[in-house]
């Protein structure tokens, strides 16, 4: 794997626990969440509102009597 052995990836994985084990809980936390909203958002089907708005629905209502 990209040219490292065992040790290696031991030797790393020590680094950041060190470096960021008090933060790692939020990380995982936050990666987490990030999944969940990606996949939540790929599985709902887009919705599309074509409801008028107030104002426009004026408009067209004082267009069309002229």
């Amino acid at each position: 794997m990209f040219g490292l052995g065992i040790w290696e990836l031991l030797i790393i994985l020590i680094i950041v626990v060190l470096l960021f084990g008090r933060k790692l809980p939020e990380l995982g936390e936050g990666l987490g969440k990030g999944i969940r909203s990606f996949r939540k958002s790929i599985k709902e089907p887009d919705e599309i509102d074509v409801t008028p708005k107030e104002g426009q629905e004026k408009e067209k209502s004082k267009g069309s009597s002229s």
